[in-house]
């Protein structure tokens, strides 16, 4: 296989295509502390784009329960125990050796899904990438074991160790979203031997060609994340389209100016837990340095949104926020070694981290520059920070401003709420 370069692995690794990258890539950043599972994404998307027949089973968007649940159900857990089974005991990472730009986390000495399947011998090789197809039954029951959590509650063998590593609960779970991950290197792409997918040059979306698509299945085996899915009535492999005409701006009712606008799943979150965007990539495939985008902001810049499984290898262009209660090794195996530090930044965020968490759902228009403008101190609070120690976060009333790709002003909020008063006089009910 050819070589190409994962700046989230901080190594070369192999993949069956040469190297080669969008001129911007559609990227998303999950805040899963702000979460409630209402599953309003999932109906977003599922009324907008999954409600025909054949599609019965179809989620692009879902939210499953962590630790439990699971949309196929175990999807992650098998795969894991996949790549152990093909790697004992060498799926580790050397954080030692960190660059801010080509390696943030550190170097992955495992192996990912595409160099674990070079090692698969007869009758399963060859196969692009490590994976498997899941049963019916596990396709069946989307939301299975929903705020089901895991700890005990009346002590237990690791109850007290649990208990002395505050914050973390001894009793947790929680609300993972998630969509495609429109990765830089797609397992669906790499394993359909059609090569029906392919990834836009001009926003980095993966799409399924419809006429060339055979439905052999070989996406929803390769894809780690299984967000590749069969339409039995049409013998067809469908999967999320990134919403890519609201990304085109080609929606005049609700992008009159035709400017990027959010997709459906962003736009209908109630819990603000989304923020999505579209980065500069440069020839090499790093992103290019532009610290005024949110979204690298976020994700480069200060490091608090991680990938999720980056091990896997496909480099996701989704990232989480990690959720600041559940016990660090777990974290870990979902995001990586870069966990405490993300931790750290977000629970007692400086001034300019808190002015960009405002900007979560704040507003339809994709946002590609922010600025702040600085106000008066208003308070300060103690924060419980995860290493144990108590530090003194400082509240400034300061306005953070979002603009859209024309750089027109679309946001304005201020960190301090304001509040309304009714006026005095009576107002009669009219009905």
């Amino acid at each position: 296989m050819p070589s190409v370069y994962n700046w989230q692995l901080g190594r070369n690794m192999s993949y069956p295509y040469e190297e080669q990258h969008p001129r911007r890539q559609f990227a998303f950043v999950f805040n899963i502390n702000r979460c409630i599972g209402c599953q309003t994404c999932t109906m977003a998307c599922k009324s907008t784009w999954t409600c025909f027949k054949g599609q019965e089973l179809f989620w692009w968007n879902n939210v499953e329960s962590k630790p439990y649940g699971g949309y196929p159900q175990d999807w992650d857990s098998r795969l894991l125990t996949m790549l152990e089974q093909a790697n004992p005991g060498g799926q580790v990472w050397r954080t030692s050796e960190r660059d801010a730009e080509r390696s943030p986390y550190g170097r992955f000495e495992g192996l990912t899904i595409f160099e674990a399947a070079e090692r698969l011998a007869a009758p399963e090789a060859p196969r692009a990438a490590l994976g498997y197809l899941p049963t019916d039954d596990e396709w069946r029951h989307p939301n299975i074991y929903e705020d089901t959590p895991t700890g005990d509650a009346f002590g237990g063998p690791d109850a007290a160790g649990i208990s002395a590593e505050l914050p973390e609960h001894r009793i947790w779970f929680f609300h993972l979203a998630r969509i495609c991950n429109h990765c830089t290197y797609p397992a669906c792409l790499a394993s359909c031997p059609r090569q029906a997918i392919y990834k836009r040059p001009e926003d980095g979306i993966v799409l399924i060609d419809q006429h060339r698509c055979r439905g052999y299945r070989k996406c929803v085996e390769g894809c780690p994340y299984k967000k590749a899915m069969y339409r039995p009535n049409t013998h067809t492999s469908e999967k999320c389209t990134g919403c890519f005409p609201r990304i085109e701006g080609q929606d005049p009712a609700i992008s009159p100016g035709g400017v990027p606008v959010e997709t459906r799943c962003m736009a209908a979150c109630v819990g603000k837990i989304r923020l999505q965007g579209l980065v500069s990539i440069a020839e090499d495939g790093t992103w290019e340095h532009d610290p005024a985008n949110p979204i690298y902001y976020l994700v480069r810049q200060r490091r608090v949104a991680l990938p999720l499984y980056p091990q896997f290898g496909t480099e996701p262009n989704g990232f989480y926020i990690p959720p600041r209660w559940v016990p660090r090794p777990y974290l870990v195996q979902m995001f990586g070694p870069g966990v405490d530090h993300a931790l750290e930044q977000y629970s007692c965020p400086d001034r300019e981290l808190l002015a960009v968490l405002q900007l979560f759902r704040a507003q339809r228009d994709i946002l590609f520059r922010f600025a702040v403008e600085q106000g008066p101190k208003i308070g300060e609070i103690e924060v419980q920070m995860p290493s144990g120690e108590t530090r003194v976060q400082e509240i400034f009333n300061d306005t953070v401003l979002g603009y859209n790709e024309r750089g027109d002003e679309v946001v304005r909020l201020t960190i301090e709420e304001p509040t309304f008063e009714r006026p005095a006089e009576l107002h009669l009910n009219s009905i």
